[in-house]
């Protein structure tokens, strides 16, 4: 027996109200988007006739799905719609694998910073959260110390982003670049790009003798948002397509606007463990079927984000 799960995008849903669906975190939830069919009487014949059924590690192939980890708060990339389900633009491109892998992807909402000790921990058999793919991440390098701190991750890149700052609307205090920053207070989420390059310039605010850049951490991305909303901060620095999508729907377009241009642009990558190669490779493989179909395609135009389109599939292409 089969059953068809229909996930809708939320025209009208804005990223503070996210932070209330999510609040179940830790839950289980499967990619059913789109066309997608799951077969829970277990056809084990459909899943082996699937192209690449083969490519996977006999655990996963045993299991019968890929437990993905993912900060499940960061649309359009991945939230929840208001009936609960995970929709955006991650879920939809697992769901496109799916077909071409024969397992289901199975999403588990976790804290951003604790995604890749998931994956060495082995709650997680990837992750998909938006995350940037660099050279620090790839070696197990903490960026604020610069000390090894894990065996490091492999990533199959699939997207590119840079990064955006955006203010309330009407309030942006001549904020235009970066280095408009001294003086002012950006909150951001934590072990993020963002983070990084807000220290960077808070560096570089003292060292040009101007005003303190203050920084204020948040777990999640809608939290930033929410204390910028209440004053506490002058701006808020995400990924451009999570800002673009806060400014177009936060408030019904009311509550926010981008300031400048995006900047350090990078690519985001699907996150394996090291050491996990036949896994890293099954999705590589996976990924370029996706992408040289109609699928990769209609995927991001469909969340608006053709901007971030790649034409490869590359391993570890960070900086």
């Amino acid at each position: 027996m089969t059953a068809r799960t229909t996930c809708r995008p939320t025209a009208k849903k804005s990223r503070i109200a996210a932070v209330g669906a999510i609040v179940v975190a830790g839950a289980l939830i499967l990619t059913g988007c789109g066309d997608q069919t799951k077969d829970e009487g277990g056809d084990a014949g459909k899943k082996k006739s699937a192209p690449l059924f083969d490519k996977l590690p006999k655990a996963i192939q045993d299991k019968g799905k890929i437990v993905v980890g993912s900060d499940i708060a960061y649309a359009p990339v991945e939230f929840t719609d208001d009936d609960g389900k995970t929709v955006g633009i991650d879920p939809d491109i697992a769901a496109a694998m799916s077909k071409e892998l024969g397992v289901e992807f199975e999403f588990k909402n976790g804290k951003f910073a604790d995604l890749i000790g998931g994956l060495a921990g082995k709650r997680y058999d990837i992750a998909m959260s938006a995350m940037t793919d660099t050279k620090d991440r790839q070696n197990g390098i903490d960026s604020d110390t610069g000390k090894k701190v894990g065996q490091g991750v492999d990533f199959v890149d699939y997207f590119t982003a840079g990064v955006s700052l955006y203010t309330n609307k009407g309030k942006t205090q001549g904020i235009k670049t970066w280095d408009d920053l001294c003086g002012k207070t950006i909150a951001v989420q934590q072990t993020t790009f963002s983070l990084d390059l807000a220290k960077d310039q808070a560096k570089k605010c003292k060292a040009d003798g101007k005003a303190e850049l203050k920084i204020e951490d948040f777990p999640t991305n809608p939290e930033a948002e929410t204390r910028m909303r209440g004053g506490g901060a002058d701006v808020v620095s995400a990924d451009f397509p999570i800002a673009a999508y806060s400014v177009k729907h936060g408030g019904d377009g009311k509550y926010y606007e981008i300031v400048g241009d995006q900047v350090e642009a990078g690519p985001y990558g699907i996150a394996v463990a090291k050491g996990n190669d036949q896994l890293r490779d099954a999705i590589k493989l996976a990924m370029e079927k996706v992408l040289k179909s109609s699928e990769y395609d209609k995927i991001i135009s469909k969340w608006g984000v053709e901007d971030g389109a790649i034409k490869e599939i590359t391993i570890n292409g960070g900086k």
